[in-house]
């Protein structure tokens, strides 16, 4: 057996930095897979200079050299039409790389080949890695690896990233390739019309010494004649008068392919790459065994789950179904959380004296950063449940079903996936979501998305949705959390139909995406994802809301309460103390003077609260919150929560503890806001809905501003949202008042 044929596991040594070595391949290769088998948990991730896509690397040792592996983001072809291709192209061309392992789909190659074919021609060193051969064997697919390695002139690997087989040999294939340097680029025939018109241009380049340490000369050309936007305006800087010589050659060369083809020149180069893709796999290089069903599993799965009338039942169950078992399996490590900093703060304020910093402690950091980490239990579970859907296929099967619904209200079918990474299915994040909009070709429906995205169920609020919910609505908390996630979509799309049909007008595009087969997630790939989420929520917890905690504390510590105003109410405690201490224990009198204190330093801490920076602000806007049937403390929560959502837990626990009378005897926040008389049922119902509506969060406004280009779509998503997000706070307030108290 080959060296690059060898089946075992990988195993490589971590390491500083070296030789880079990039992974490429079309979304659903399990290119993430492979890339966490080379480098675990040791990722660093990023973004990519000046673009807002993920840039993520990792280092490994491979035949004693210190590897640096770059995962590529996942792209159909060298075409920049999105950010992603746009990325991988510069990272490709800019000889920032010494060799590409580029991973497609075993069972696939005749589509996952464009890319690496497209590579070849950019003249760059490549190894391919035939993944999924577990899959492609099950289905009776064979193929030649060294016959197909010949054809192109490169090495050809199995693998199966799962597992692990293939990896070692890829990576050491890719240091080889990386060492011998650049190859020859491939040159493929593309018909006369096409291939003259290709002499000519490349002549032009060559004269002209055009972009000579960045591109191949014939691939400037091809690039050209393909009107790629992003090389074009490139060449126009770099020489206009050589760039006017390629552009009126390529507009000679589209008359005569439209007048006598009926088609265009890119579409005549791409399917000319796809014939040459063909005749490679048919000449004995890829077979299938006949013997084999035909019919796939993933096609059986497919006739019912994409099936027009069960598979939207089905996915609707599958979504109810995430937040029952959130409920049901995390109330309970949930609960052990909640009396652990329960535990703690009850500890810290015994042993420490009363004073400034035992409030800062008890009062803002362990009740405002503990009522928010409590919520990492239920955050872990549904972040299982959606790392679930993803590496099985089924959420690329939402998109599918999903996309006739979109295409009424005015988006494209690839809105979908961005709503799905910001809180879709509950617990995503509008920041990832927000970027996941660049592979939207249409200004219009991007934008569209952009905004209305933010009205998903993040993973920032389920906090405050899981609170609301286990305290008000316990006996039907997976029905309220579900309907909670849904009137998110429904907002979004309303909002979407309105600005489409206002501010942005515009035709549809035509919705085309390719279904991955399904397949048996990783229990590593699972927890990895589940690792991911969730570290970057404790951090925030221990960071923002941190810090937002501080703040908020201080804001209602400061300034103190005047002697003057204070004075009756401590006359009052003190003159009732020596009542009770002059009664015996069993004294009738003693239970009921006891109570009147209590009510006193109630009175007392209300004072001292409502005379606070934040209290004084709270007060100040409870008359135009008060018909939502928010009191001045969720205001203060909701005015925080526009940092970070959620800091509306952490600032409403640390309204809430200083507002205790005795902190020995400290309750849940959930507690704390059920016996509240101001709150209820209606009360949660309309925070629930303003906090799923209002406002982004300040980072998502910013790569919002980022996104959209202009200042203006930032404060539209500012005032509109928190607009909107009043008025169906109030109206839902009102109705559901009379009807559930």
């Amino acid at each position: 057996m080959s060296k690059y044929g060898e089946a075992r596991h990988v195993e490589v040594e971590h390491a500083a930095k070296g030789l880079r070595i990039a992974l490429a391949g079309n979304p659903n290769s399990g290119k993430t897979t492979v890339f966490n088998g080379y480098t675990g948990a040791r990722q660093h991730v990023g973004n990519y200079p000046g673009v807002t896509v993920d840039r993520k690397e990792g280092e490994v040792t491979c035949m004693g050299k210190d590897v640096t592996l770059v995962d590529l983001p996942g792209i159909y072809s060298l075409t920049a039409y999105s950010q992603e291709e746009l990325v991988a192209r510069r990272e490709l061309s800019r000889g920032n790389v010494g060799a590409v392992i580029d991973i497609a789909e075993a069972g696939a190659l005749d589509r996952n080949m464009l890319l690496v074919v497209q590579m070849l021609e950019m003249g760059i060193p490549v190894v391919l890695a035939c993944n999924m051969m577990d899959e492609a064997r099950k289905a009776g697919i064979q193929i030649d690896m060294q016959r197909l390695g010949k054809l192109l002139g490169i090495p050809v690997i199995p693998m199966v990233g799962r597992t692990g087989e293939g990896l070692r040999q890829a990576l050491e294939a890719a240091v080889e390739q990386a060492e011998k340097g650049a190859p020859p680029p491939l040159h493929l025939s593309y018909g006369p019309d096409i291939d003259t018109a290709l002499e000519e241009m490349e002549t032009i380049v060559h004269r002209t010494g055009l972009l000579k340490d960045v591109y191949k000369p014939r691939w400037i050309a091809l690039k050209i004649l393909e009107s790629d936007a992003e090389l074009t305006e490139e060449v126009r800087t770099a020489d206009p008068a050589a760039a006017a010589e390629l552009e009126a050659i390529r507009a000679k060369l589209s008359v005569h392919v439209k007048d006598t083809l009926r088609t265009d020149v890119e579409g005549l180069i791409i399917d000319y790459r796809y014939g040459y893709i063909h005749s490679l796999l048919r000449d004995g290089v890829m077979r299938r065994d006949p013997s084999k069903d035909r019919l796939a599993m993933t096609d059986r799965l497919d006739r019912v789950l994409t099936n027009a009338l069960l598979g939207p039942i089905i996915m609707v169950g599958l979504l109810f179904l995430a937040f029952q078992v959130t409920f049901s399996v995390g109330a309970y490590p949930q609960g052990w959380l909640e009396d652990g900093f329960a535990w703690l703060g009850e500890s810290l304020g015994a042993v420490m004296a009363d004073g400034m910093l035992k409030s800062l402690l008890v009062d803002g950091v362990i009740a405002g950063v503990g009522g928010v980490m409590s919520f990492v239990p239920l955050i872990l579970i549904m972040f299982a449940w959606i790392s679930l859907m993803e590496d099985s296929g089924y959420m690329a099967r939402v998109a599918y079903m999903m996309d006739r619904i979109f295409r009424f209200f005015g988006l494209h079918g690839a809105s979908v996936m961005p709503y799905v990474v910001s809180g879709g299915i509950a617990g995503g994040c509008a920041i990832p979501g927000a970027m996941a909009t660049r592979t939207l070709r249409s200004p219009k429906e991007r934008l569209a998305t952009l905004l209305t995205l933010p009205y998903m169920a993040c993973g920032a609020k389920l906090p405050v949705m899981l609170m609301l919910v286990g305290a008000f609505f316990p006996e039907n908390a997976a029905l309220v959390m579900f309907l909670v996630m849904l009137t998110g979509w429904l907002v979004a799309l309303l909002v979407a139909r309105l600005l489409r049909s206002t501010l942005l007008k515009g035709e549809a595009t035509p919705f085309v995406m390719e279904l991955p087969p399904y397949r048996m997630p990783t229990l590593f790939g699972m927890l990895l994802h589940c690792w991911e989420r969730a570290w970057m929520y404790i951090k925030k917890a221990g960071t923002i809301i941190l810090a937002i905690s501080v703040l908020i504390w201080a804001s209602l510590t400061f300034p103190g309460l005047p002697e003057e105003k204070a004075a009756p109410y401590e006359a009052k405690v003190a003159a009732l103390e020596e009542s009770i201490a002059a009664l015996a224990e069993d004294a009738p009198e003693r239970k009921a003077l006891e109570e009147e204190k209590d009510a006193v330093e109630a009175e007392l801490g209300e004072e001292k609260l409502a005379n606070s920076v934040a209290g004084r602000l709270g007060k100040a806007i409870e008359p135009v919150t008060r018909p939502a049937g928010f009191n001045w403390r969720t205001d203060i929560a909701l005015i925080a929560g526009i940092a970070a959502k959620e800091a509306v837990v952490g600032t409403l626990g640390t309204a809430y503890s200083m507002g205790d009378v005795d902190p020995e005897e400290a309750t849940s926040l959930s507690q704390r806001l059920k016996e509240d008389n101001s709150w209820s049922k209606a009360t949660a119902l309309s925070l629930m809905l303003f906090v799923l509506c209002y406002s982004p969060c300040l980072v998502a406004l910013v790569v919002i501003r980022q996104e959209a280009g202009r200042w203006a779509w930032m404060g539209f998503s500012l005032v509109f949202n928190t607009l909107l997000a009043y008025a169906l706070a109030v109206g839902v307030y009102q109705v559901a008042k009379p009807l559930l108290g």
